[in-house]
């Protein structure tokens, strides 16, 4: 479990990030008229942030290189 996390702390981290952030959009702009998808429920902002933000962090990892 240790070796998973230092692997993908760059994902986790992002995936924090993004949640909170799709959170906190959901909270204060959100759809208050229920048709929007993403920012209707909390529930669905909070995840589509989380992926976002995991999504983004990646661009950050560095690519291990194989020698051969």
């Amino acid at each position: 479990m240790k070796n998973f996390i230092t692997r993908n702390i760059l994902y986790i981290i992002g995936a924090i990030i993004g949640a909170v952030a799709g959170y906190l959009y959901w909270y204060f702009i959100g759809c208050s008229s229920g048709t929007c998808m993403i920012t209707s429920k909390p529930i669905n902002s909070t995840l589509y942030g989380a992926m976002m933000g995991s999504l983004f962090f990646s661009l950050f990892q560095k690519e291990k290189s194989s020698s051969i």
